[in-house]
């Protein structure tokens, strides 16, 4: 009920009779009354006024199921929530979900997550109040060789969904992070469960440095915030918000072609790599070339000193000057 409240307050032009809610949802004014105050304890401005109702005014950094189901507009990403006040890590509880049989576009998100990972089993920080950390489980109809280019699809989603919800153009560094003013703001990790070589379910966790005011000193030249590059607060749920939207507008089209064909302008476009220098750590041998952007498979041009081009699919790329790569 609570979600539901919350949401007809959010779409009401104005006040929310009380005797409508307690016949609506056949409770009591009492109810209501201290469904309202929960409201208003997680940080949502209720205004009540005497034969007039409820109305909303003002919302503050709320991330909560209710604040979610209340929020989106997705045809099937999030439709369905597991949310966690704390949890070990949002791709856990995706992948857990997913072994469960939860459908396609099922959301897990956490306001602090105690053992969040990144790439290569790197520890992940994740506080409360801050950030956004969740992971989206996909039963996508694909090839399991497709299924890396889906940490592509969602950074593009996630760029997007960024600036729609708070204007700021960030970049995109091959192949899982974002990057403000030359320092990660966002990181990507997908994790894949197959069965008799087919793609049983894919989980792309997503993790977002929106309102920190500080990081560990040895994060400070790497790794910045939203807050901290223009001094604003941001709302979480609105983020998560617009993020879904776009992944289900780029996910649409890369499984009509289990390629980048179609994304492939729009990415190198957004590629922070592009026309960079950059420094190949392959387990071969460190090596370094201009970038010139992606391939439709998802795998990283590099052109060498002799002027022969080859494709980083795997190993990690560093850039000039995004992680003190000078």
């Amino acid at each position: 009920m609570k979600g539901e409240i919350l949401k007809l307050l959010k779409e009401s032009d104005g006040y929310l009779s009380g005797q409508e809610l307690c016949e609506r949802f056949g409770v009591s004014r009492t109810a209501v009354w201290k469904v309202i105050n929960q409201l208003k304890e997680e940080g949502y401005e209720i205004e009540a006024v005497r034969n007039k109702g409820y109305i909303l005014k003002s919302v503050s950094d709320v991330l909560s199921k209710e604040e979610l189901e209340s929020s989106l507009k997705t045809r099937w990403a999030g439709k369905e929530i597991h949310y966690f006040d704390r949890t070990d890590s949002t791709n856990i509880q995706a992948r857990l979900a997913g072994e469960a049989g939860a459908s396609h576009g099922t959301l897990a998100v956490a306001e602090i997550q105690d053992g969040g990972r990144g790439r290569r089993g790197r520890n992940w920080i994740s506080p409360a109040g801050v950030g956004v950390w969740m992971s989206l489980l996909l039963r996508p109809e694909i090839s399991p060789v497709s299924a890396s280019m889906l940490t592509l699809v969602m950074a593009l989603a996630a760029q997007k969904g960024i600036k729609e919800a708070t204007g700021i153009e960030s970049q995109i560094k091959w192949p899982n992070d974002l990057v403000l003013n030359k320092k990660k703001i966002c990181g990507i990790l997908t994790e894949m469960g197959t069965e008799f070589m087919e793609i049983k379910y894919v989980v792309i966790g997503t993790g977002i440095n929106v309102n920190q005011e500080e990081f560990p000193e040895e994060l400070r030249k790497t790794a910045t915030s939203l807050y901290l590059e223009t001094g604003k607060k941001y709302h979480r749920s609105r983020i998560i918000e617009r993020i879904l939207e776009a992944l289900e507008e780029y996910y649409g089209i890369f499984v009509k072609t289990e390629d980048m064909s179609a994304l492939l302008e729009e990415y190198n476009e957004k590629l922070v790599n592009r026309g960079q220098e950059v420094c190949v750590l392959d387990p071969k041998g460190e090596y370094r070339g201009l970038c010139q952007g992606i391939t439709k498979t998802g795998g990283l041009l590099v052109e060498l000193s002799d002027g022969t081009v080859t494709e980083v699919i795997s190993g990690e790329v560093s850039v000039r000057g995004v992680y003190g790569y000078v």
